[in-house]
């Protein structure tokens, strides 16, 4: 009889564990679908999530406009880092509980010995954190922080202007008869040129070595003085002239033409400022440890208060004194009256895009589609050219001198920064070096197409009925 219990017994037990085994075979391969599910739907969001960033980095890599403040504000005030005490990164694993390891319903297994030894994370991070929030806030207020951005793009943006309408006269039918308003190599084809060459050194190459010394002049000198040196008004203003004198193969190879060697500009850019920067590797220089070493990094309140004075005493006389040069050749008319106008009106329009470009990685509507084009720079050079063109035709339809000098200056200084050649090739490159290649030609088309198209219907057409 016990012989014969003890045989129950023993059925029974192994009864209880197949049936045992076989719960958790099921649990487990249940559990591993849950899992297979779970990994396919993460890299699902994982793809959207990566090819959402890669849409905003192409369209945000000319310029973002006012944001750029904003984010650099923030993360100067809200930074923080987890503290670790030194440990690597294995002992960084938080403790599970014991109920948890033990709990006869739960399909995990028990955990090795040494997860269990593992203290939480230290809570260091969040006292450095609470200790941040009580620092004094570094560089100037909000507002004067705008300002003084502000003064900065505008003497840069002057700068710009003068150093464009220097190149025209150089390359121009009076000097070296590059370029002319009759020929597909039209008179903003250097300025552009050499723009976006300088654009591929400073606004992207060595733009983060100038933001370290100050983001106000990396922002002034890319948007402001690169944005303002080029235009696209102008280019596709001098397209629409030839085309509404018949010469429709010019204006299309002027823009097909045009656009490669601006391509190539800024390509060439990056190419030899990645050139120069490994020789100073080579030669022992590090621009970031120089920078830290003669301690010119403008990041207390004293210096950009300073440096914001000085811009603004820079921007007066620069407003002055074209100004006075205004109101002493106005009455003559000519070019040196278009060009002091311009200087004057020129750092509206650059104001303008640089507000323009914090819709650059935005998208449209609230589900930001779209996110790989540039609306900020797209709206800025659309916007400015159709702009130019309905001045052409004022131009035209009035007549006068005195009409001509307004026009004409605010044409190249007002129209000429509110365009840019410089930015939008540094979007183009961003775009062609993605995974998407076919959007910067896709993004080329939409401008040209666009503002060509409304210029035709603003400038051409008027030009032909009054024929």
């Amino acid at each position: 009889m016990g012989s014969g219990k003890l045989l129950v017994k023993l059925v029974k037990y192994l009864e209880f564990s197949h049936l045992f085994f076989l719960k958790q075979i099921r649990m487990n391969s249940g559990g591993s679908s849950i899992r297979r599910r779970s990994l396919s739907i993460s890299s699902h969001v994982s793809y959207h999530i990566e090819n959402d960033g890669e849409n905003e980095s192409v369209s945000e890599a000319g310029d973002i406009g006012d944001r750029a403040l904003g984010s650099r504000r923030f993360s100067e005030s809200n930074s923080f880092r987890l503290s670790f005490n030194n440990r690597s990164e294995k002992e960084a694993v938080v403790s599970i509980p014991d109920e948890h390891r033990s709990h006869p319903n739960s399909s995990v297994g028990p955990l090795p010995p040494v997860f269990t030894s593992l203290s939480p994370l230290s809570t260091d991070g969040i006292v450095g954190f609470e200790d941040t929030e009580h620092d004094p806030p570094k560089g100037l207020p909000k507002l004067l922080d705008y300002t003084s951005c502000l003064v900065h793009l505008a003497v840069f943006g002057i700068l710009g202007v003068l150093t464009r309408y220097l190149l025209q006269k150089l390359f121009g039918p009076g000097v070296a008869q590059v370029t002319s308003d009759q020929t597909i190599l039209y008179v903003d084809l250097p300025s552009n040129m050499i723009g976006s060459f300088l654009m591929g050194w400073f606004g992207v190459v060595f733009k983060g070595d100038i933001s370290q010394v100050s983001e106000h002049l990396a922002i002034a000198i890319t948007t402001g003085y690169l944005g303002s040196l080029t235009t696209f008004s102008g280019w596709n203003q001098k397209m629409l002239e030839l085309s509404v004198s018949g010469h429709w193969l010019f204006a299309s190879l002027g823009f097909i033409l045009g656009l490669f060697l601006v391509a190539y500009s800024i390509q060439f850019g990056i190419e030899t400022a990645k050139g120069f920067r490994w020789l100073l590797h080579r030669l022992g220089i590090s621009l970031g440890k120089d920078v830290n070493k003669i301690n010119c990094r403008l990041d207390s309140y004293h210096r950009q208060l300073i440096v914001m004075v000085m811009f603004m005493v820079i921007l007066g006389i620069l407003w002055g004194v074209s100004g006075a040069l205004v109101k002493a050749e106005f009455k003559h008319g000519g070019n040196s009256a278009q060009l002091w106008f311009a200087c004057m009106v020129g750092p509206m329009g650059v104001w303008i895009r640089w507000f323009l470009a914090r819709l650059n990685g935005r998208g449209l509507g609230k589900e930001g589609l779209f996110k790989w084009i540039p609306f900020g720079t797209l709206i800025a050079n659309v916007s400015a050219a159709c702009i130019m063109a309905a001045l052409a035709s004022v131009k035209n339809a009035v007549n006068t001198r005195d009409c001509d000098t307004v026009v004409a200056g605010i044409q190249f200084g007002l129209m000429g920064c509110l365009s840019t050649v410089s930015t939008f090739a540094a979007e183009f490159n961003a775009m062609r070096e993605s995974s998407h290649p076919w959007r910067a030609y896709a993004y080329a088309v939409i401008t040209v197409c666009v503002s060509f198209s409304l210029g035709i219907l603003i400038y051409c057409i008027p030009d032909w009925t009054k024929g």
